[in-house]
């Protein structure tokens, strides 16, 4: 997932050399030293890092445009992810919303590149709650 600018940048720039990369290879004859079947492999395989690069810009293009109003979180373990969505949707940079908590920027970038696993419950809360996040979800008690 792109979490900020930086990132952002970063892939562009390599969804781009996989282009050229695909581009390249689709105007070279296949190497007589190499099976058709790895040729075709290898090509898929670029293929397929670019689309998933290609979604990752397009999850955080749409995002900073607006996004979704509704962001899907399946379990708590998709609050992580929800944060991030949310922060980037409502506009803001990590570095706003470290100023609204009143902290350092680089925590902000701490959290979400440990998905939060060292923020405190409280800490998650506050931030939900600055981003306007209302949660609701059914908890179901699983027997064991």
């Amino acid at each position: 997932m792109i979490k900020n600018e930086r990132q952002h940048r970063i892939t562009k720039a390599n969804a781009e050399k996989f282009r050229a990369t695909l581009k390249e290879l689709a105007a070279t004859p296949r190497p007589k030293n190499v099976h058709p079947k790895l040729w075709e492999a290898q090509k898929a395989g670029l293929k397929s890092q670019l689309q998933d690069l290609v979604a990752e810009l397009h999850e955080y293009e749409t995002l900073k445009t607006g996004g979704p109003k509704i962001l899907e979180l399946d379990s708590l373990e998709g609050l992580p992810k929800v944060l991030i969505q949310a922060r980037i949707a409502a506009g803001l940079t990590q570095e706003d919303l470290a100023a609204r908590l009143g902290v350092k920027p680089q925590q902000i970038q701490r959290y979400e590149a440990s998905d939060y696993q060292t923020a405190s419950f409280a800490r998650l809360r506050e931030i939900a709650r600055l981003l306007g996040l209302r949660v609701r979800e059914t908890v179901e008690l699983v027997q064991s």
